[in-house]
């Protein structure tokens, strides 16, 4: 079958096989997917099942997303509401059986780092489980085509590197979401509906990291999603985000979107870059160079295909606001550090200013963190073995603090030898790091380092003049209410959820809740720590109530 057909809202609309929803919907010109709190419009942001921004009804089940549910034949889609209708579906599907499973080594996460630590941890013997939310494993440096020949060589490697870790014998389960962990250590997750329970010796944890977004009024416009959402709807599905698009925000990834996009027949109004051109900073720039030769010349032709291609870069530029433009689209208004402001209107704005590290897991298990300032997040305390303080976990990659693909990679081999070392030999078997992988791992943090010093990915305060500010896009507080909020209680950010509903939605305070922290740390004076953020409660994901009954009456009697 080359197309199929299903309806949202009544209207038909084509999808390929293997595409999602959000990709579908987008291709077709449908930006708004819903209304969150307060009646507020919502679409496609993030791209990979975190936001639930894109929730929508199927077949009269509420609160699917369409970033992560493949558009099916037939299928009756409509706009979703918060809060969803109390009545039940029409049709409530059965619950399979729940799987209980004890691997040696558990891998959460099927990126570069969770993928490498699998390879390595079945080369030393051990049964390897990995654990992926994504229909197609790869990680979003790695994102994998739903279809078709791989795009271009990072695709290729990435294709590469999952075909190694098939052959290698572990057992890689796509579409499983971990909505729960607890010591011992014991996982609970759902695959494609059937619930899963996980009890491996040793686990290793590679969850990744989210887009940290530009807080500025409209940011939570339909048509405004993360720059590695649009990423993943090229990379994936081969769809555009837009016709017209404009890119902001600070990093590499960016400008690698705006060169991939222009070349799919996107027209990218501008890309705005916060910090100075690397030309202002010759020095910082060799170095980084010198550090990873191959990346930075990976960097000069990007930039050589965007000036190829004629697409504006303006630095020291930010994003000002979002407005809905007359006749559609979105006026983005981008503001130099002089103080120029410079409007466009376009179809697709995406941003991204840095990332935050999906650590949930490892804090709900108790793994130490500490606050980075210079990078305004957490990063989790390893050994050199890359285990964290909670004996048989181990981390690695950008959940434990941001080091880019390459490092997770070094840091996938080094983790999984040691966690199948501890797991299958009692931790007598060849967990020491070698001279080459030390000298390797250096190397990559080093380029990652003074590459970040190249762009400008330091926590931004909010906006504190823009009261309409919507800050929690789940509930719809804005800035205003915020303010109030510590005004009657200006303690913690437990205070501040409380009196506002700030993080109390689906996302669970992941882009909210990291912002309100920077925003007390400012007001207090204090330095974050890992107690200053939104404790992590399972279910750190949504999940649906079958699946959490099933997998206790499945524990109850494994007891």
């Amino acid at each position: 079958m080359s197309e199929l057909r299903f309806s949202f809202d009544g209207s038909p609309v084509t999808a390929r096989p293997g595409q999602s929803l959000a990709a579908a919907l987008t291709a077709a010109g449908y930006r708004r997917l819903g209304e969150r709190a307060e009646g507020a419009a919502r679409g496609l942001f993030c791209g990979m099942g975190i936001c639930q921004s894109c929730l929508v009804t199927v077949d009269g089940t509420p609160e699917r997303r369409a970033c992560m549910t493949m558009a099916a034949e037939g299928m009756a889609v409509t706009t979703g509401v918060a809060p969803p209708p109390l009545e039940p579906p029409p049709r409530l599907p059965e619950t399979p059986p729940t799987r209980i499973a004890e691997p040696d080594v558990l891998v959460v996460g099927g990126g570069a780092g969770g993928l490498a630590a699998a390879i390595a941890a079945r080369a030393a013997g051990a049964r390897v489980m990995v654990l992926d939310e994504m229909s197609s494993p790869g990680g979003q440096y790695y994102k994998q085509a739903a279809g078709g020949a791989p795009l271009d060589a990072q695709q290729a490697e990435g294709a590469a590197l999952l075909a190694e870790a098939r052959e290698s014998g572990a057992e890689i389960l796509a579409g499983a979401e971990v909505w729960g962990a607890f010591e011992g250590p014991l996982f609970l997750a759902e695959v494609d509906g059937a619930p899963l329970v996980a009890r491996p010796r040793t686990a290793i944890v590679a969850t990744g990291a989210c887009e940290r977004p530009s807080i500025v009024p409209g940011w939570t416009l339909p048509g405004v999603m993360t720059t590695g959402a649009a990423q993943s709807l090229w990379r994936r599905y081969r769809t555009l985000p837009g016709r017209r698009v404009a890119v902001c925000g600070s990093g590499p990834l960016n400008l690698q979107v705006a060169l991939e996009i222009a070349a799919g027949g996107a027209e990218v109004a501008l890309v705005a870059e916060a910090a100075p051109t690397p030309l202002a900073r010759p020095f910082e720039a060799l170095r980084m160079a010198a550090a990873g030769p191959s990346l930075a010349f990976k960097g000069i032709a990007m930039r050589h295909g965007i000036r190829r291609r004629r697409i504006p870069i303006r630095h020291l530029t930010a994003l000002r606001r979002i407005d809905a433009a007359d006749g559609g689209g979105l006026a983005a208004t981008f503001r130099h550090r002089s103080g120029r402001e410079h409007r466009v209107v376009v179809d697709a704005v995406c941003m991204n200013s840095g990332f935050e590290p999906q650590n949930e897991i490892l804090r709900l298990l108790g793994a130490r963190m500490r606050y980075d300032a210079a990078f305004g997040h957490l990063r989790c305390e390893r050994s050199e073995s890359l285990e964290t303080t909670v004996p048989g976990l181990f981390a690695v990659g950008d959940c434990a603090g941001l080091g880019g693909a390459p490092a997770a990679r070094t840091e996938g081999r080094i983790a999984g030898r040691a966690a199948a070392a501890a797991a299958v030999a009692a931790g007598r078997g060849d967990a020491g790091v070698r001279g080459p992988e030390r000298r390797e791992l250096r190397r990559h943090r080093r380029f990652q380092k003074r590459l970040w010093r190249l762009h400008d990915v330091a926590p931004r305060p909010l906006p504190l003049a823009e009261d309409e500010t919507i800050v929690c896009r789940c509930e719809a507080v804005s800035l205003a209410r915020l303010k109030r909020g510590l005004d009657e209680d200006p303690g913690d950010v437990g205070a501040l959820k409380r009196s506002t509903r700030l993080g109390m939605g689906s996302c669970q305070g992941r882009y909210c809740g990291p912002a309100a922290i920077r925003l007390l740390a400012d007001l207090t004076g204090e330095t974050p720590s890992d107690e200053s953020h939104f404790a992590p409660r399972v279910p750190i994901k949504p999940v649906r109530i079958a699946t959490i009954l099933a997998t206790s009456e499945a524990l109850d009697g494994a007891d």
